[in-house]
């Protein structure tokens, strides 16, 4: 069938929105129309060239949710018009990850950024001349109607609106499950969370939800540090030497809890900022991305070693999406977890390109393009 979707052709480069001729599923796959895609920052690394990847043309997207409108019988008894949320990392569910609650790192995992499906080398996407078209994840939600994986959705109830739903499948998994899963956080904790956008303001929620008293967010962005309160921010400040300070007033000097680094691209500089304002015995999460050529980070390793302090690096915040999906949705059901207000403006299809300049300018906390 024809669909359309936002690929780029080289990076660094731009998306552009094409129309893309796209195969019906195999039987171990469905496909999908997307109702609702997340721009997230990793697509954007994609595009700039910071993430490689191994086909060109790439179709990005790795956030989103739909309607299922073509499906094999199937081990997983999904069928059409079945609501899902695609998982930004296919789950197997018996590889070593999985089958020990680890399946964020599901073996599958390293195919994701190769282009064609892992299980045979094929592509689903096609350009209009016949060439194929890489799939972001997988799964590529910046498609209207994308084939994928039954390794790569997860069934959701009809009632939860897909353009918040959506944003379960990476951002808020990752920033919850960075501040709940990877840092540990505890009930009194002070936490730092760096970086207060798509994926910080979800580890704000996370370390609120887990008890912690002191939720320090630190963003250059006034319109994030203003943003920071609603989502459990006690307090918003603009530098890491601010949030340190603030941080040691709390703990008697001892620095804090947590550090959790979300900012938009990771720098050496960045690393070593987190581990300063820990305390002794203290956790530095690093959920961010930097660009994969760069090596090195401006650690005092002293004071690593001397304050038995951690450095923990952390997949979609440790998540085990098939439970983590099902349980935020829930919360967020509940009014325990926040979706509708992590959305500052939706987009059309056309203009992905548009999302990410206000993404860049700032001016998002999530932006979501809507496939109508």
């Amino acid at each position: 069938m024809l669909t359309r979707g936002a690929i780029v052709r080289e990076a660094p480069g731009e998306y552009e929105v094409v129309d893309l001729e796209l195969d019906d599923p195999q039987p171990d796959e469905v496909q999908v129309k997307v109702v609702a895609s997340g721009l997230c920052h990793s697509d954007d690394h994609i595009a700039t060239g910071d993430i490689p990847v191994g086909t060109y043309p790439f179709a990005g997207g790795h956030e989103g949710a739909g309607v299922v409108t073509k499906a094999h019988p199937n081990r997983k008894g999904i069928k059409e018009g079945d609501h899902v949320v695609f998982l930004a990392v296919p789950v197997c569910g018996h590889c070593r990850f999985c089958a020990s609650g680890r399946q964020a790192l599901c073996d599958l995992g390293a195919g994701i950024l190769a282009g064609p499906r892992w299980t045979d080398g094929t592509y689903r996407l096609h350009t209009a001349d016949g060439t194929p078209v890489g799939q972001m994840c997988g799964i590529s939600t910046f498609v209207s109607t994308t084939t994928v994986s039954l390794d790569s959705v997860v069934k959701i109830d009809d009632d939860i609106p897909l353009d918040k739903a959506c944003l379960v499948g990476c951002g808020v998994g990752t920033g919850w499950g960075s501040a709940v899963n990877a840092a540990a956080v505890q009930p009194g904790d002070t936490v730092i969370v760096m970086g207060a956008g798509g994926i910080g303001v979800n580890a704000l929620q996370g370390a609120a939800h887990a008890g912690a008293t002191t939720i320090i967010a630190v963003d250059p962005v006034p319109f994030k540090r203003e943003s920071a309160p609603t989502f459990g921010a006690t307090h918003a400040v603009e530098t890491m030497d601010e949030a340190a300070e603030l941080a040691r007033q709390f703990t008697n000097g001892q620095g804090a809890d947590s550090a959790i680094l979300t900012v938009g691209v990771l720098t050496a500089e960045h690393v070593g900022q987190g581990l300063a304002a820990i305390r002794k015995d203290g956790t530095c999460v690093v959920t961010a991305m930097a660009p994969l050529a760069e090596v090195g980070a401006q650690v005092a390793l002293g004071d690593l070693a001397l304050s038995q302090k951690r450095l923990q690096g952390t997949l979609f915040g440790h998540s085990n999406p098939t439970w983590d999906i099902r349980r935020q949705l829930q919360l967020y059901r509940d009014g325990a977890l926040k979706l509708d207000e992590l959305v500052t403006r939706t987009y059309t299809l056309d203009e992905v390109t548009q999302g990410y300049r206000d993404m860049h300018e700032g001016k998002n906390i999530r932006g979501v393009i809507r496939h109508d």
